[in-house]
């Protein structure tokens, strides 16, 4: 199992997971009680239960980085392509935008 914690303007938002079920995300309730809280993405609206996908979800999906910028993570960190959980845990840190991606130990939430 792979996890990440997903933060919206530098406030934990929601955690995806990965495990041999596919790709789980789910909002933070902490996040979901706060004042004004945002969807992370259209496709991900507000609720308090969980969203399930056999693959990366879209959104996420779309904050890795294409072309050289891939092939240079992918050569620094011995990725491989396929591996879109790894290149986001890599590779979306400080991402363009409201989001950012970090890695968490699975006892983290």
């Amino acid at each position: 199992m792979r996890k990440v914690e997903v933060k919206m303007y530098d406030e934990t938002a929601g955690w995806l997971i990965q495990n041999d079920e596919g790709y789980h995300f789910f909002y933070d309730k902490k996040y979901l009680s706060s004042e004004n809280p945002e969807p992370v993405s259209l496709t991900l609206p507000l609720q308090k239960g969980t969203f399930s996908s056999k693959t990366l979800f879209p959104f996420f999906d779309g904050l890795i980085p294409e072309g050289w910028l891939l092939d240079i993570a992918q050569k620094n960190w011995k990725l491989n392509s396929r591996d879109r959980m790894g290149l986001l845990m890599v590779c979306c840190k400080d991402c363009i935008g409201a989001v950012s991606i970090f890695p968490t130990n699975e006892e983290d939430t």
